[in-house]
């Protein structure tokens, strides 16, 4: 069964990062959240996609010149023009205290392209440990160097490099960087791609699934996962081919 991974929690529905987002994403079924991490200016791991404050909260500048108390008064729904009322941004604690009381998988996206953040993938390890939630968690990254520094702080846990171009064998790439997935963009992602690494054990997991005959497709095609803004269409799309 392909898996539905709701893309920064019930992203087209809520506001991104949330807890609302992700307690959406549990109530109409999605099997995981994928999500994103930074740290503060304190160090401290916290959940916000974007580098900058500006898109997603009621603040301008970079999520790293902030400490925790300071993000906590942002408003992370300052997009949604107050029809979800104030939203915090949340920690990565936070989120795996939440994540022990149901069985929801989480991608974690380790945001250290632009800056390098020193010191996360120790911080975010150590958490996910803490909570003993090794084996629903996948860690991926568009920084590759940051996976296999992962791979080599915790071999027990998944890594899945993210990529945006078009690659060579990617299962085999995957494989040579300790990775045991591949999250692919949807458009470098065919369905020779999807199934070649499919028949070489490597699980495929492609974003940001949005549209039904995407999802369709990727149903049909037996893909491991799916990453996707509207977790409650992917479920509804999945079961209605169940039934046919």
């Amino acid at each position: 069964m392909t898996l539905i991974f709701a893309h920064r929690g019930s992203a087209g529905t809520h506001p991104e990062n949330t807890m609302s987002a992700f307690k959406e994403a549990a109530r109409v079924g999605a099997d995981g959240i994928e999500t994103d991490v930074q740290l503060s200016k304190d160090g401290e791991v916290v959940i916000i996609h974007d580098e900058k404050l500006d898109r997603t909260t009621n603040a301008s500048g970079y999520v790293k010149n902030r400490t925790l108390m300071e993000l906590k008064t942002l408003n992370a729904s300052s997009n949604y023009k107050g029809k979800w009322g104030k939203e915090k941004i949340p920690t990565l604690e936070e989120l795996l205290i939440w994540l022990n009381n149901n069985q929801l998988f989480c991608n974690i996206e380790l945001k250290n392209t632009l800056f390098p953040y020193p010191g996360l993938e120790e911080k975010v390890i150590r958490l996910i440990r803490a909570y003993q939630m090794e084996e629903r968690i996948i860690l991926s990254s568009f920084n590759h160097y940051s996976l296999v520094h992962c791979h080599r702080l915790a071999p027990e846990m998944e890594t899945a490099p993210l990529y945006r171009d078009g690659l060579y064998m990617p299962w085999i790439y995957a494989k040579a960087i300790g990775g045991s997935a591949i999250h692919p963009n949807i458009r470098v992602a065919p369905d020779v791609i999807i199934r070649a690494s499919l028949s070489m054990g490597v699980p495929v997991r492609p974003y940001t699934i949005n549209k039904e005959a995407e999802m369709k497709r990727l149903y049909k095609l037996g893909c491991s996962g799916i990453i996707t803004d509207f977790p409650e269409a992917a479920v509804r799309i999945r079961e209605g081919l169940k039934s046919k």
